[in-house]
């Protein structure tokens, strides 16, 4: 039996988790009320029944809450903090590996670079890892150290309102068409990514791409891929959050993914709109099969889904199982700590209480996590800290009988 202890004592990682959307709820409300930015509330309750909700309409709705996190991530001192806090948050439950994404663009504004805020992110992670990985029970080898990563995202589509950066881009490219411009952001992060990797020793590990699907393909952002592709920064796609396997189809093919955030959608043929693809069943038997003997994992985020997806209806009809029958490489996240009021121990728990897996696969699906990473250190490296966690994942399921 997978108990509540037992996922709380494992050695777990967080792949798919957004900064702007992680902030302690406390720690929101004080920089608000320090940097006098309007909240619908100064209460968390009240912040909970107006903003960040149990169940949300749509995307759109989910997304809400960032026009106040993002105001107030509005300094260095300010991301360090909330950086920090969120890896305290996530070593306090037993999280020993996760990557946090963000967009550097949606924060640059006067006096502060792209560089300066991927910089204060690792500061912050950095503090945290520090103290933990001094501690005791890590030194003797009875505890993982804490690592992380950093994914810098590219956004599918923006305006003039999702931030200063972006203002600027559309007011220098006035007669351009949309998508060049959002063709453009991406392939300007894409570059900095590089170059903070490769020129600044930051701990940048991957490259993503953000936002709504529909209407806005992937494709669109070929050039920034083929960038990072050629420079060897690993590359995940959110795709099938919103939109259908042609979505999943177009990040693999187009974007060289190396995982795909959400993937939900992954097995709706209902959703394939191409006239092209006359046998929709076994386009998607065929791209399942690829993504599974690829072992391109897919981030899944239990809450989120449902939340952003009415068409789920019940955490029950989440095609999680469906995905673990066709042997994909599955691993657990939260997406976003505060909009989805969750952690990785509560998604787990969704896991081990509404689908029949078996203690085989949910060891599949803990390791793959830390299989799928994209470990800061080399592959020598990466491969001692993943058998550090399956051995202390084993003592673990022996001691607690699982």
């Amino acid at each position: 039996m997978i108990t509540r202890e037992f996922i709380r004592r494992i050695p777990k990682t967080d792949l798919h988790l957004h900064l702007g959307g992680s902030l302690r709820l406390g720690t929101l409300i004080e920089l608000a009320r320090q940097e006098k930015v309007e909240l619908p509330s100064y209460e968390e309750a009240g912040l909970k029944e107006t903003v960040f909700k149990a169940q949300y309409g749509n995307l759109q709705e989910y997304l809400h809450g960032f026009r106040y996190t993002c105001a107030v991530l509005n300094s260095p001192e300010h991301l360090e903090r909330v950086a920090c806090e969120l890896a305290e948050d996530n070593i306090a439950e037993g999280v020993r590996y996760v990557e946090i994404r963000f967009a550097p663009q949606i924060y640059i504004r006067e006096g502060l670079t792209a560089e300066q805020v991927v910089r204060a992110v690792a500061e912050g992670a950095r503090r945290a890892q520090k103290c933990h990985n001094q501690s005791d029970a890590v030194r003797s080898g009875r505890d993982l150290p804490f690592e992380f990563g950093i994914i810098v995202c590219a956004m599918r589509t923006f305006n003039e309102q999702t931030g200063e950066y972006y203002r600027h881009l559309f007011g220098s490219a006035v007669r351009a068409p949309k998508k060049e411009v959002f063709a453009a952001a991406s392939l300007e992060i894409a570059r900095e990514a590089v170059a903070l990797r490769d020129e600044q020793g930051l701990p940048v590990v991957g490259f993503d791409l953000a936002g709504e699907e529909a209407g806005y393909p992937a494709a669109n952002h070929m050039a920034a891929y083929a960038y990072a592709h050629r420079h060897f920064l690993k590359k995940t796609v959110h795709a099938g959050e919103a939109y259908g396997p042609e979505s999943i189809f177009q990040a693999i093919t187009d974007c060289h993914a190396n995982r795909i955030g959400h993937g939900t959608f992954l097995f709706a043929t209902d959703l394939i709109h191409n006239p092209s693809i006359r046998n929709p069943a076994r386009y998607v038997e065929q791209l399942a099969e690829y993504i599974a003997s690829q072992r391109i994992a897919i981030e899944v985020c239990l809450t989120s889904n449902l939340q952003t997806s009415p068409k789920l209806v019940s955490v029950e009809r989440h095609p999680l199982v469906h995905m673990l029958e066709h042997g994909l490489s599955v691993t657990i996240c939260t997406d976003n700590r505060l909009v989805s009021n969750t952690s990785v121990c509560r998604e787990l728990g969704l896991v081990a209480e509404n689908f029949p897996v078996t203690t085989h696969q949910f060891r599949n699906v803990i390791l793959a996590g830390f299989k799928g990473s994209f470990f800061p250190g080399n592959y020598t490296e990466k491969r001692a800290y993943v058998r550090q966690a399956i051995t202390l994942y084993d003592s673990l399921a022996r001691e607690l009988t699982v």
